[in-house]
């Protein structure tokens, strides 16, 4: 189709939107990893999952063969709230970057929790309900997973218990009551309510806390309170699979305009958006249809993919949560204070791990003050102010799109814009008055974290 007749946003219909989730771990030659028990280092049954998970989430979670799964009824209608979301070219950018390359962007922002995050939350919610449960317990890092999944309790009359991450708790008043309007109940984490909150607030006093730290308090607090169940935002095959809605849209979309992006670049912190972004576009790289360049953009403060071991690890600071084989950066790693996106988790997605390891995709870390300087440089021309989850991949995408301004190349790119950065201003005030700065940590660092990873043969 000619330049001029794509629009600056694609929108699909209703009766264009997925009906199905796609597993992409069906596609995939060498399977992820099955989770562990730390105890017996067996992998992990259905029946122990269950004692945290909802029963029906434990079936997709150990699924590596079916490709697509129904989105039940209640699921679709709900979706129709916020979805489908536009694919948007991004015309502006491209003038002011004054270059060849074409760029997209699929922007989930267009919802009352503000991320893709929701697209996972009214799943895990509706399973929970489903089960006849009482509610449900979880972290939060921005804020963003907390938000969504307070939306989706509040929609099925479900309760619903937060750990926030003590510094986003602090930073983020407004995030905090946005989950308080919907019923949720927030507690920052490491806290003095659980067991392991005690224990980690002993040998770590005044630290901010980080996502390993809020899971293991929102596990505990599940499995000790008689009909309740854990549900994650990140990292589990379950999240990738209903986030693959996002990828599903956009090749839909992209497909009615005969455009074919050369580079897919996401965020990543445990692996939800991007895996969802990708999935599609994977799936044909795996099948040998077509082939793409996909990138993965870590914060150098928290690199779990650039630096990390691919190795079993917790999935937790307080170890009560089963072993997961991915890139990981030690489970008590906890990133610097004045680390400001939610990429917070010290490891990655099991299957973006596995897809990595295998080279099919690759990843870049990156500086937090050149990410604010692409969302502000994005904001300006684009209209959006992005998350600083978000603007992670921006950046990546402008430095490919002035790659190609010096080689003449005609590449097309497409990134996740994952929500917006309404209620992120204390980093943006941050950044603005200089008082940010660029912690990397330290090889020696790394290293002593790494040395502390369990022993699995």
């Amino acid at each position: 189709m000619a330049e001029s007749k794509i629009p600056y946003k694609i929108y699909l219909d209703e009766h264009e939107m997925p009906t199905k989730w796609y597993n992409l771990r069906a596609d995939m030659k060498n399977k992820p990893a099955p989770l562990m028990n730390p105890g017996t280092h067996q992998p992990m049954t259905a029946e122990e999952l269950g004692a945290v998970f909802c029963e029906e989430l434990v079936q997709q979670e150990m699924d590596n063969t079916t490709p697509f799964f129904d989105i039940p009824d209640e699921i679709q209608r709900f979706y129709k709230m916020y979805r489908p979301s536009p694919v948007v070219r991004a015309y502006c950018l491209e003038e002011k970057l004054q270059t060849p390359a074409k760029i997209y962007y699929k922007f989930e922002g267009n919802n009352t929790s503000g991320s893709h995050k929701l697209n996972s939350a009214i799943a895990q919610a509706y399973y929970a309900k489903k089960q006849g449960l009482k509610g449900v317990t979880t972290e939060t890092g921005a804020g963003q997973w907390g938000t969504a999944l307070s939306m989706a309790c509040s929609y099925l009359d479900l309760d619903c218990k937060v750990y926030m991450v003590k510094v986003s708790y602090e930073q983020k008043p407004f995030r905090r009551e946005v989950m308080r309007t919907y019923g949720a109940s927030v507690t920052p984490s490491p806290s003095d309510t659980t067991n392991v909150g005690r224990k980690i607030l002993a040998e770590h006093p005044g630290t901010t806390g980080s996502l390993g730290c809020a899971i293991s308090e929102a596990v505990e607090v599940a499995v000790s309170n008689p009909g309740y169940r854990y549900v994650l935002g990140s990292v589990l095959n379950q999240v990738l699979l209903h986030q693959s809605v996002i990828g599903l849209e956009s090749k839909i979309a992209l497909d009615k305009y005969g455009v074919k992006p050369d580079v897919i670049i996401g965020c990543a912190g445990g692996g939800s958006n991007l895996g969802g972004l990708i999935a599609p576009f994977m799936g044909e790289k795996l099948r040998g249809e077509a082939d793409y360049r996909i990138v993965a953009v870590e914060p150098a403060s928290c690199p779990s993919f650039t630096r990390g071991v691919f190795a079993y690890d917790f999935c937790d600071t307080g170890m009560v949560c089963p072993l997961a084989k991915m890139y990981t950066l030690g489970s008590d790693f906890i990133p610097a204070p004045n680390h400001a996106g939610g990429l917070r988790y010290h490891g990655m997605s099991p299957v973006l791990s596995q897809l990595y390891h295998d080279g099919y995709m690759e990843a870049v870390s990156v500086p937090q003050t050149s990410v604010f300087e692409a969302a502000e440089q994005f904001a300006r021309v684009e209209g959006i102010l992005p998350a600083p989850e978000s603007s992670h991949a921006i950046r990546v995408a402008i430095d490919e799109a002035l790659k190609c301004k010096e080689t003449g190349e005609e590449k097309t790119i497409l990134f996740g814009l994952t929500g917006t950065g309404y209620f992120d201003m204390v980093a943006f005030e941050k950044f603005h008055e200089g008082k940010m700065d660029d912690y990397i940590p330290t090889d020696e660092e790394l290293k002593a974290y790494a040395d502390k990873l369990p022993k699995v043969d």
